[in-house]
């Protein structure tokens, strides 16, 4: 039986995801050294439009995997180093005084670093929540808004943010409206043995990486436009829902683990990033409906920052990880 012309380039526009997004990877594998799920988790977070969040000590690459990405799919990027001192203006930008061409001088509108494709917000945790909140705004609306002025973000656009564990000195815990805002929070960990070995040859020697565009705006927007048209069968909805709802304290869904040492649960925004994020790794299997089983595979990335756990569970050891894991294990599936 042949393939209806809607089928035929369905099949085209997944094989393009597919190769697309295989290109993207092994270019910035080049670069990174190890790293593979933190790496297609970023590269799903961009394709799905959403933001990401990598947490992780200093040095284990965080900030070059950004880079990195952006000469990939050779987007105008831009780097925010966020200190204590920085004010919001130096985000989204401010109206100056400067002197004009015939003489004297007026008032001109400098556009702040965040008007880019791709920004990188870098120890975004080391700036105060005033500063923070300068990408309330940005994050949501793909837009600024200063005085009466406001600037469309270019797209694709995405902010991509770089955070030291909490725990650390001189950090501020984000607050839960921008942690939301976030389609994915990714733990950076340490390299395997392996991994030093190869990062000692391409970091401490004489050659060079060069990474060479393999994409660009134009094809990320069409790819962004085929996630979109993935189908979602009513129980792959179901099951998300349930999850999502399984987060929230009091509940129908929500185990005791959560009941007694969960504070805040996910947001809608919640199920929109499971869905999203499903769809993309739907595609990347080679299939065109989403299963129960890519909603369990991306729960935990979409779901542990926007899970806030009680004083009396981290008294008592309970992660958000334990928390996540217990909902997996409950929240069954109508078949």
């Amino acid at each position: 039986m042949q393939m209806t012309d809607a089928a035929q380039a369905a099949r085209e526009q997944a094989d393009a995801f597919r190769t697309t997004f295989r290109r993207i990877r092994e270019s910035v594998q080049r670069m990174m050294v190890g790293q593979s799920d933190v790496i297609d988790g970023v590269l799903t977070a961009l394709m799905a439009g959403g933001h990401v969040l990598l947490e992780g000590v200093p040095g284990l690459g965080k900030t070059m995997l950004v880079s990195s990405i952006s000469r990939a799919v050779d987007l105008p990027f831009s780097r925010i180093q966020f200190t204590p001192d920085m004010m919001p203006a130096d985000i989204v930008g401010t109206t100056m005084l400067t002197e004009a061409a015939g003489g004297g001088h007026e008032l001109t509108f400098q556009q702040g670093p965040i008007v880019a494709n791709l920004v990188l917000a870098d120890e975004i945790n080391r700036a105060t929540p005033k500063t923070q909140s300068a990408l309330l705004e940005v994050m949501q609306e793909r837009q600024v808004t200063v005085g009466r002025r406001t600037i469309a973000m270019p797209e694709p656009f995405c902010v991509m943010a770089t955070q030291n564990p909490v725990d650390q000195e001189g950090t501020y815990p984000l607050p839960e409206a921008q942690l939301d805002r976030f389609l994915f929070k990714l733990v950076v960990g340490y390299p395997s043995e392996a991994d030093y070995h190869a990062i000692i040859d391409r970091t401490t020697g004489g050659a060079s990486v060069a990474i060479d565009p393999v994409s660009d705006a134009r094809q990320l927007c069409a790819l962004r436009d085929v996630v979109r048209q993935v189908p979602v069968p009513e129980v792959a909805k179901a099951y998300a829902i349930r999850l999502v709802m399984a987060t929230q304290p009091g509940s129908a869904y929500a185990p005791d683990l959560v009941n007694r040492g969960v504070s805040l649960g996910a947001s809608p925004r919640g199920i929109q990033g499971l869905i999203l994020a499903a769809k993309v790794r739907c595609l990347l299997d080679d299939r065109f409906a989403v299963s129960c089983d890519d909603i369990a595979e991306i729960a935990r990335p979409v779901l542990r920052h926007r899970i806030i756990v009680n004083y009396q569970a981290q008294a008592r050891g309970e992660s958000v990880e334990d928390m996540i894991g217990d909902i997996l294990h409950r929240v069954g599936v109508d078949r």
